[in-house]
């Protein structure tokens, strides 16, 4: 397991949803807590709860199914995971990139917290780009 807890989180509910599961525990962390409650308000999961087993705390994360996906490219959840430990990404506000027009998202890092593309540009601050969601 890497240190990268961001992929790993990215990873976790990829493969989740790649094999139609309807469930994923991931290890809880703050960074993590906070990237599920910005997927779990703009709609792409359904529900999450913490969990603890042993003295350690997990997010238990059910995801959104659409009943008539076929093939194994036809996912709900795109995830792409942009700034990681080797290069970091950092944008301004004016530069923050749209995914699909707006349609999806794009999660930051900045100085007031982890939010997403459209909270940044309102604030009128940037940070460090973290991952694309569509």
């Amino acid at each position: 397991m890497s240190k990268d807890t961001i992929a790993n989180l990215l990873t976790y509910i990829r493969n989740a949803d790649t094999n139609k599961k309807r469930t994923v525990r991931i290890p809880y962390t703050n960074i993590t807590e906070s990237i599920v409650k910005i997927l779990l308000r703009e709609g792409f999961i359904e529900n999450t709860r913490k969990h603890r087993e042993s003295s350690k705390y997990f997010l238990v994360l059910t995801l959104r199914h659409r009943r008539n996906r076929k093939g194994p490219d036809r996912t709900v959840l795109n995830l792409k995971r942009i700034s990681r430990p080797g290069l970091r990404v950092y944008s301004n506000y004016q530069r923050i990139p749209r995914i699909l027009g707006g349609m999806g998202i794009v999660i930051l890092s900045t100085s007031r917290g982890i939010m997403t593309d459209r909270e940044a540009r309102l604030d009128g601050i940037g940070g460090e780009i973290l991952c694309y969601i569509w």
